[in-house]
């Protein structure tokens, strides 16, 4: 009999790395300015390695396909679960809309066109219903979408950095990174960039999901978790410092900075630009193609206890994909996109991600306290994994990250400082916010209803 093959450290970490590294979110993080530094370190001490533990532990203590839904209908019951599952799946087709305005963002900078808005909503539409369809077959869970995804997103992110080191050393910097410039800043347009920090930490859970095949789980998982993060973090920094060696950070654009900055730093329209930005095409499509099974497959886990509606657990006869919640995100962003145009905001595209983020950020807020309650009603059960440290820390370690969480909430979603920029960026996003969780409490009655 064939041993079964080691899923070595290596391989966690690179699958970490692969599936957590979003090269479209480094450009809204680079808008915080120098003093993302002092952020991406701060969340990373205490907002990355306890959730990357917490994770880790309810990930290979209860490994059923229901992930996040699972761990809060057990802590909480199915309501809670049915909140979490919904919130968690709807952020993808909100992320799907905005990544679709993004990709005809990019097709205009790197072609030199003007799209109108009548083309600009069919190219859109492509777009989601191309990965849609794409996600509907067993191909969306091919290695070599994840390989190729990776390399294009360490060429762009090496490539960014690179000439961000370059222009500084012959044009100098376009923003002071000196000490004092990268201390925090509190007001209100940086704090909520913080949250995109935040998105960029989450999806270590699928490390966890690797531990039955890890030879000492309980020392590799840490480990890919601590070492998965560092890598991530310093390569986003190291893109985030390309762009604003280029671009001063109050004018970068949370959409089509880091394309800006690969046209200033080269200097001049070439091949490289346009290879860059069809690198960067690919990894928006791939981004989607490689979460849709996570996500959906959380949606069709709690349709099948009747915590979300039938819809969702709509499954292909053959290959079993999850059709039913696969076509409703297409349908989903089909209206977020055709809507566009008639949302009072000149950020379409950080509207849209703001949203998602907000909607995705909500559903881990559950996370911690259900860690917290699985320790003590079900303490008995064998944890492969489990977090170190006494009852004090271990409380710490999940209410400091759960209330970084509802603090990036409300600075993402509510304007605080009243000014007009604020107000037209933040009101629709809060509009948004408010009918996503009512439309979610409507389909979890109604879903309870179903299942009687």
């Amino acid at each position: 009999m064939q041993e079964k093959k080691q899923f070595r450290l290596f391989d966690a970490v690179l699958m970490s790395v692969v599936v957590v590294l979003v090269v479209e979110s480094a450009a809204p993080a680079a808008a915080i300015g120098p003093s993302q530094f002092f952020w991406w370190g701060a969340l990373l001490l205490f907002f990355f390695l306890p959730y990357g533990l917490i994770s880790a532990e309810l990930g290979t203590t209860y490994n059923d396909e229901g992930g996040i839904y699972d761990w809060v209908k057990r802590a909480f019951g199915r309501k809670w679960g049915g909140r979490a599952a919904w919130l968690y799946w709807i952020n993808f087709p909100i992320w799907m809309a905005s990544l679709a305005v993004l990709f005809n963002e990019v097709i205009e900078q790197i072609f030199r066109v003007k799209i109108g808005t009548g083309m600009g909503i069919g190219i859109e539409l492509l777009f989601i219903w191309g990965v849609t369809i794409i996600c509907c077959y067993p191909i969306a869970d091919s290695k070599w979408i994840l390989n190729l995804a990776a390399i294009a997103k360490v060429i762009i992110m090496l490539s960014v950095g690179g000439l961000g080191i370059y222009h500084a050393a012959t044009h100098g910097l376009a923003n002071d990174f000196s000490g004092t410039a990268m201390l925090p800043k509190f007001d209100a347009t940086s704090l909520g960039y913080i949250s995109v920090i935040l998105f960029n930490f989450l999806g270590f859970e699928v490390v966890a999901t690797m531990a039955g095949d890890m030879k000492n789980p309980k020392k590799q998982i840490p480990q890919a978790i601590i070492w998965g993060g560092v890598l991530i973090a310093v390569f986003y920094l190291f893109a985030a410092f390309g762009m604003g060696a280029a671009i001063p950070s109050s004018q970068l654009s949370t959409s089509g900075g880091l394309m800006d900055s690969i046209l200033l730093l080269v200097g001049h329209y070439n091949w490289f630009v346009v290879t860059i930005g069809v690198l960067f095409m690919y990894t928006l499509v791939s981004n989607l193609v490689s979460w849709s099974a996570g996500v959906n497959y959380v949606a069709l886990y709690a349709a099948k206890n009747n915590d979300l509606p039938k819809i969702f657990k709509k499954e292909s006869k053959k290959s079993h994909m999850p059709i039913g919640v696969t076509i409703l995100n297409g349908v989903i962003a089909t209206v977020l996109v055709i809507a566009a145009p008639f949302i009072p905001n000149p950020n379409i595209f950080w509207a849209f991600f703001s949203l998602n983020v907000v909607a995705l950020l909500g559903s881990y807020i559950l996370m911690f306290p259900s860690f917290l309650r699985l320790r003590k009603i079900d303490g008995d059960r064998e944890r492969p994994f489990k977090v170190p440290g006494r009852p004090l820390m271990i409380k710490l370690m999940t209410w400091i990250p759960m209330v970084l969480l509802i603090l990036t909430l409300i600075l993402t979603a509510f304007p605080l400082n009243g000014g007009q920029a604020e107000i037209s960026s933040k009101i629709p996003v809060l509009v948004g916010t408010v009918i996503t969780i009512i439309i979610g409490e409507i389909c979890i009655n109604y879903a309870e209803k179903q299942g009687k």
